[in-house]
């Protein structure tokens, strides 16, 4: 039996990382600390690469149950604010927003753009965090992945053959990697000696759930204010406020009711009270990137990789990216199924990846400060959006679909997420064919599924080798059937090494 790769971490991007690991073969242990999920206030959607990730685990009708009751509390919210909305009101498809700035406009989308999914005109997908937590809790239950709850992990000693983790209680546990999930202040990257370099704090915000002693006194959605930024919604009570003069005194401390009525009152302006607090949490804009997401056996994913402000939801979905290529990756190399050089692509492909949602996020902030010159800007950015390439480039951002992997080859589906062939459900290799044509199935041996698929705004292509974490290996056209190119590509990521698809 092999030992397990020990994942640090039960928020959503070690659960994601244990399923994937768990459906390519890999023997799993989840440790985290909290002995129940955390109820905090964190992110509030994912976007639509997550969603193109999590339909190829068959995941999405149970999002689509989530976000109808999300948007039905919205709706009965905007009816408190205003009672005469018609019986029929439903929200329009939201794109989500660039530094608070909502006029991005799905409508307008180019869908010949490679990057683009189709998904990308639903907009996001209005989830918590805990709602997506639990899709990935019974998604694991389903699997059999083992989590261990009110464990807290206090070091570890890697070797040439593993790594052995000690616990709290002095229990120690064996894998044969460690992965840290375990968040922004993340154990096993400190220990694990991996520096952590970036720009520090110069905000403070809080997000929280609360009763308001007058609620209509805040209007709804992202507002730029004298005293900052300001959300209120789109659920009853969740209130976001931002103040752009300095960081927190004291990050950890308990917040209080007090504490959140004033920044209510310095960035809205409007006397409100707040007189109940159910969750509450401060953030920053400290931003950070490690330089290397893997050391000998010791691997980061998510926060524990990156850290940088919350807007859009961008630090979730790309933990959960993160999780996507690393678990058919460690997978395949903690099984013997494949040689430790495929982990070098992991901090190679997913590193840019964090870097330019870094970048943006510290755009983001620029925006949204208090200055004449934010202000002239917020307008340039509002004229830009009005135009074709700026709303189309920031919806992919927000989409989470500005991300293609340097690949080779000479396509240009190639590095990027596959589009929707008319595939099954299936996440291992595919070799999806539009041509009908017999050779692939001797092409692709066995290690790889074949499926019949089909892509009517693509008539040119006949082909296309899909990674297990859904982009294209390798593409060809009717009219260039590039069967070397094929052969080179399988030879490259699968080798003499995997074993036959299942």
């Amino acid at each position: 039996m092999t030992k397990p790769v020990i994942v640090a971490g039960a928020g959503p991007t070690g659960l994601m990382l244990a399923c994937e690991l768990r459906t390519h073969g890999a023997d799993v242990l989840v440790l985290e600390r909290l002995t129940e999920p955390s109820q905090v206030v964190k992110a509030g959607a994912i976007n639509t690469r997550t969603a193109d990730t999590w339909a190829r685990h068959g995941l999405l009708a149970e999002v689509h149950r989530a976000i109808g009751g999300n948007l039905n509390r919205f709706v009965e919210m905007m009816r408190r604010q205003n009672p005469d909305l018609p019986e029929d009101y439903r929200p329009a498809r939201f794109g989500g927003h660039f530094a608070g700035l909502t006029g991005l406009d799905l409508s307008r989308l180019d869908f010949t753009d490679p990057d683009l999914s189709p998904r990308a005109a639903e907009g996001v997908y209005p989830m918590t965090q805990q709602e997506v937590e639990a899709i990935l809790g019974g998604w694991a239950a389903r699997l059999g992945v083992p989590v261990r709850r009110g464990v807290e992990l206090t070091g570890f000693a890697e070797d040439a053959e593993g790594v052995t983790v000690t616990l709290a209680s002095g229990e120690t546990v064996r894998g044969s990697y460690l992965v840290g999930c375990d968040g922004g202040r993340s154990l096993v990257r400190k220990q694990g000696g991996f520096p952590f370099p970036g720009t520090p704090a110069t905000i403070t915000g809080y997000q929280a759930i609360v009763e308001l002693d007058d609620p209509l006194a805040l209007s709804l959605g992202w507002q730029h204010l004298p005293g900052g930024v300001l959300v209120y919604g789109p659920t009853p009570g969740r209130i976001l406020t931002v103040e752009l003069d300095g960081p927190p005194a004291d990050r950890d401390a308990p917040i209080t009711a007090q504490e959140l009525t004033r920044a209510l009152r310095r960035v809205s302006g409007a006397e409100v009270t707040v007189t109940k607090v159910e969750v509450a949490t401060r953030f920053t804009d400290n931003a950070r990137l490690v330089p290397e997401y893997r050391r000998g056996r010791i691997l980061l994913a998510g926060d524990a990789a990156h850290v940088h402000p919350p807007f859009g939801g961008q630090g979730l979905n790309l933990g959960l990216q993160d999780a996507a290529n690393l678990g058919w990756k460690l997978a395949a190399v903690a099984t013997g199924r494949a040689g430790e050089s495929l982990l070098e692509t992991y901090t190679a492909e997913r590193r840019p990846a964090a870097e330019f949602v870094l970048r943006m996020n510290r755009a983001q902030v620029a925006v949204m400060r208090n200055t004449p010159q934010a202000a002239a800007l917020r307008e340039l950015l509002t004229e830009l959006i009005g135009t074709g390439d700026t709303n189309q480039y920031l919806v992919k951002f927000i989409a989470g679909q500005h991300t293609r992997y340097d690949l080779g080859g000479g396509h240009e589906l190639t590095g990027r997420f596959a589009p929707p062939l008319n595939l099954p459900v299936y996440a291992g290799w595919v070799l999806a064919d539009l041509t009908g044509d017999p050779e692939l199935a001797g092409l692709a041996g066995d290690h790889v599924r074949v499926f019949p698929a089909e892509d009517p705004s693509r008539p040119e292509l006949a082909a296309a080798l899909i990674r297990p974490d859904g982009y294209v290996a390798w593409a060809a056209d009717r009219d260039n059937p590039d069967r070397a190119g094929l052969r080179a590509a399988l030879e490259t990521w699968l080798g003499a090494t995997l074993t036959p698809a299942r």
